[in-house]
């Protein structure tokens, strides 16, 4: 395996100012972690033959902008976080192919609009389930993957090389703590804790959500993720307790959800 070469990598995403970075065998998809698993189409070798390792990049959503969600606040970021992803990911892929080794990288969403979601609501490739896998963190009950230092507030994009790079070892820390808020803010009523962890219980009551959200030019919705009380950057916000009566974050967020949408 290619030791320095993924050296090499993580010194680039560093400079690049990417603070998630996790690797994954190509094999890792054939022997996954939980049952039911997807289908070998959506595989990395399916998408791109060459395949050996699949790099996985993260990059926060700011927990107080997220507060305001549903917002053009949020709204805006969430258009900002994957326009960075698809570049960097972008860069990175160009730059293992400037060292010889064929590369892609994945565009962060593979559906064209919300309404191609609503009738076949699956992307040709999980970049969340290549974040399990490239050790970045574990599967919650609303159906995001929660990492230590950001929760479910995170973003991944995803490289498909042909390099043998040291793969990272899977998070054995489950970090979902069951505690059932994301179940109970739901807006759509599409989060169920007994089909954790294979996913949303009702795809379509979440993609009609979002639907009406993206009419109002507010989407997306974000309420599961944040009302999820893992993650460190909770404690570098000082958002360890929910905002209540005349709390500041209140006004905030009520100030902001009067502007820039329907």
């Amino acid at each position: 395996m290619n030791d320095d070469l993924k050296a090499a990598l993580l010194d680039r995403c560093r400079r690049m100012e990417i603070p998630l970075v996790g690797i994954a065998s190509a094999d890792r998809w054939k022997n996954p972690p939980f049952q039911p698993w997807m289908p070998e189409e959506f595989y990395p070798q399916s998408i791109f033959p060459e395949a050996r390792s699949v790099i996985v990049i993260g990059l926060p959503v700011h927990l107080p902008v997220l507060e305001t969600s549903p917002s053009i606040y949020y709204h805006e970021l969430y258009k900002t976080v994957n326009t960075l992803l698809d570049q960097y990911t972008y860069r990175l892929a160009s730059f293992l192919n400037a060292c010889g080794y064929p590369s892609v990288f994945v565009p962060r969403d593979g559906y064209g609009s919300i309404e191609v979601l609503q009738k076949n609501p699956v992307a040709f490739f999980s970049h969340r389930h290549a974040a399990l896998l490239a050790g970045l963190g574990t599967f919650g009950v609303n159906n995001t993957l929660i990492t230590p230092e950001y929760g479910p507030r995170v973003r991944f994009g995803s490289v498909l090389t042909a390099a043998d790079l040291p793969p990272d070892p899977l998070l054995g820390e489950d970090l979902c703590t069951r505690c059932m808020l994301c179940v109970r803010a739901c807006p759509a009523g599409a989060l169920d804790a007994r089909d954790y962890p294979r996913g949303l219980t009702d795809k379509a009551s979440c993609a009609a959500n979002s639907a009406e959200l993206a009419r109002r030019h507010i989407s997306p919705c974000g309420i599961c993720i944040k009302v999820c009380p893992v993650g460190e950057d909770r404690r570098h916000y000082g958002r360890t307790t929910t905002a209540g009566g005349e709390d500041p974050r209140r006004r905030a967020r009520a100030h902001v959800q009067k502007y820039g949408g329907l």
